[in-house]
């Protein structure tokens, strides 16, 4: 998928909203635990009732991977399931891998072209040579880990290198690699006042951005430091989406909370 397309999503739906299906089989309802492939039951419903509010959904890897086959089973089964049903939504491995060479065509391969996500979350300490390989694939993104929100973020991404935060480096560093026009960054909520800095860094590209809801970050401030002319955020939310409820009406309860997201950036959008 192009930014373009992605921005032409933005402007049907009147959304920038990102769904994070995070798949804890302690979390969802418990008369799906009786389904043969419980998380991917759990995900295909809350899928139906939210594709219409939302242009991108990102399974983090983590919560398929610790169950082993099977889990990665019902991963393949998501993509395939929004791939074949929603095209024009925009999917992000979220699986923060990194590694040098032929390790990462590895990887790139298995998310890019395998599973055939849209996107590939993407760790930089490595530096190009384990970046570069993901970012060979036509019509695919990178998306760098810049600015997180977590609080451990403070241990070594906004430390001082020669005069400048480290994730500033990492920006500009990562804008002068081969197909750097395939980089996306994760910048999280939580962190909005740096939005304008990255922004002078940073102007077009897309930022996905973690952290709203129930980590405390402010959907209006993100937009108001972090927006460009196409818009240039995918708004992450997981948990106070997909365990709105708990019982069988979980996805009803998932389509209330992401319309009430949608609502806000859709009267944000309007006023840009």
């Amino acid at each position: 998928m192009t930014t373009k397309q992605l921005y032409n999503q933005i402007q049907q739906k009147k959304s920038f909203l990102c769904v994070g299906l995070d798949v804890d089989l302690n979390k969802i309802p418990q008369h799906l635990l009786a389904t043969e492939d419980p998380i991917f039951e759990f995900n295909k419903a809350i899928i139906d009732a939210t594709h219409d509010l939302c242009v991108s959904y990102k399974p983090n890897t983590a919560f398929y991977e610790a169950y082993g086959l099977k889990g990665w089973q019902s991963l393949e089964k998501t993509i395939n399931y929004i791939n074949e049903n929603y095209p024009d939504i925009f999917t992000i491995a979220d699986a923060k891998r990194g590694d040098i060479g032929n390790t990462s065509t590895m990887y790139a391969k298995a998310f890019l072209e395998d599973l055939n996500f849209d996107s590939v979350t993407v760790a930089p300490y490595m530096g190009k040579d384990s970046v570069e390989p993901f970012l060979a694939f036509e019509n695919k993104h990178t998306i760098l880990l810049a600015l997180t929100s977590n609080e451990g973020a403070f241990d070594f991404q906004t430390q001082q290198v020669n005069d400048k935060p480290m994730y500033q480096t990492v920006l500009e560093t990562s804008k002068i690699w081969k197909n750097s026009e395939n980089l996306m960054y994760v910048v999280g909520a939580t962190k909005a006042e740096y939005f304008k800095e990255i922004r002078n860094i940073v102007p077009d590209s897309f930022l996905l951005v973690p952290g709203v809801g129930a980590q405390g970050g402010s959907l209006e401030d993100v937009c108001k430091y972090g927006m460009n002319k196409q818009v240039g955020l995918l708004i992450n939310s997981s948990r106070g989406i997909i365990y709105a409820s708990n019982q069988k009406d979980f996805a009803e309860a998932a389509r209330t909370e992401a319309l009430k997201l949608q609502k806000a950036m859709e009267i944000i959008l309007e006023q840009n």
